[in-house]
């Protein structure tokens, strides 16, 4: 009987140890299996990953000049170059270029970090084309729209904006007024929408104190008079050089950052609008008032720079720990919105805002243009004209 049970305790334990080896041989192997997937679907994706320069190697029929990079890379792959003008469908206008404008994603999509590529293509960019600002003249419309009319100036989004010629949809624009100019009216949507939509995200009120970090940039300059156009006290941060720059455009206070640091004084801010995110979580924090909030808008000037990823797990990380605090520290993602679209048109129309441009490029120089751009020290935006080409 004794010889019995130790028999069957010792088929339990053995029963016992096997099972262990089973279950780890099983996710073993699945695990395996899952990797070998996955760099089979990486592999082919990155080889089938194409885009339409080689297909459109014959001359286009009705051609336009454009920008176009078929490559990854530095400027040297933007290129001025013949493409087929493109034709609206029954919902889009038609719109013959006046000026364009570089934004801060710009680089980011013309040299394809990693990380981008997974939308935007692994070997080559799927989408040829660059830019989203746009400013002109319609020229034809389709069939179902009825806003616009041929000979209308607009503004708004529209893709590729760096060409002769352009389509938009009727949601993607309003009419430019009258005493805006192109160049200014081509350089407002996207760093307008991340300027406005990013303060109303800090909950901004009349009387309140608003710092802004990074206040002379493309989307800076809009966010110093947006939030004075709101009846609030306005700090701006900028360099020695920009002071004059920031002071003319309204802001009531100025810091100059290479001889002071904001986080160190004595004032508290209701809303800091942060495009730079050169501060700690807590040293910001300090100058919040109690129930303050942060707005996380960017990283600093445009292209990747050493301290871009630091920067961008930075705000990731405040973000997070804002949620254990009374303060808040908030991120957003800009859209398209025809409602901001109009109240951006309305405050140009009102000279509550003036568009700030740093510097003027032909369509045929943007590879020039984005070499400069890159460089994260714009003052205000760097716009694209296309008038001239069109004249050639």
């Amino acid at each position: 009987m004794a010889s019995r049970q130790r028999s069957e305790r010792s088929t339990l334990e053995r029963a016992s140890l096997v099972r262990p080896v089973k279950i780890k041989r099983t996710l073993k192997w699945s695990l395996g299996a899952i990797l070998l997937v996955l760099f089979l679907w990486f592999f082919v994706a990155y080889w089938m990953s194409t885009n339409d320069c080689s297909r459109n190697a014959v001359a286009p029929t009705n051609p336009m000049k454009a920008i176009r990079f078929c490559e990854y890379g530095s400027p040297d792959v933007l290129k001025f170059e013949d493409v087929e003008k493109p034709v609206p469908n029954d919902d889009q206008v038609l719109i013959k270029v006046r000026a364009a404008s570089l934004n801060f994603i710009d680089p980011g999509v013309m040299r394809g970090p990693w990380p981008l590529r997974l939308m935007s293509g692994l070997r080559k960019p799927e989408k040829t084309g660059l830019g989203n600002d746009v400013a002109g003249q319609i020229e034809a419309v389709g069939k179902n729209v009825t806003l616009f009319k041929a000979g209308d100036e607009v503004f708004g989004v529209a893709r590729p904006s760096l060409a002769e010629y352009v389509c938009a949809r009727e949601r993607a624009l309003v009419i430019k007024p009258a005493n805006v100019t192109f160049e200014q009216a081509g350089s407002v949507a996207w760093a307008g929408f991340t300027a406005l939509q990013g303060l109303r995200k800090g909950n901004i009120l009349p009387g309140q104190k608003v710092l802004i970090n990074g206040a002379t940039g493309g989307v800076g300059t809009f966010a110093v008079q947006i939030a004075k156009s709101f009846g609030t006290e306005v700090t701006a941060v900028c360099s020695t050089g920009k002071v004059d720059l920031v002071r003319s455009i309204g802001a009531d206070h100025v810091i100059d950052y290479t001889k002071e640091d904001f986080t160190k004084g004595d004032q508290r801010y209701d809303v800091i609008f942060d495009n730079v995110g050169n501060h700690s979580f807590s040293d910001r924090r300090r100058v919040l008032t109690p129930n303050g909030t942060c707005v996380l808008a960017g990283i600093g000037g445009a292209g990747l720079h050493p301290e871009t990823w630091g920067r961008i797990v930075g705000n990731l990380k405040a973000d997070l720990l804002s949620r254990f605090v009374r303060q808040k520290f908030v991120s957003y993602v800009t859209k398209l919105d025809k409602e901001d679209l109009k109240l951006l048109s309305d405050l140009m129309q009102t000279g509550k805002v003036t568009p700030v441009i740093d510097r003027t490029y032909k369509l045929s120089e943007t590879a020039e243009a984005m070499r400069y751009f890159e460089e994260g020290h714009a003052r205000g935006k760097v716009v694209i004209t296309v008038e001239q080409d069109n004249k050639l």
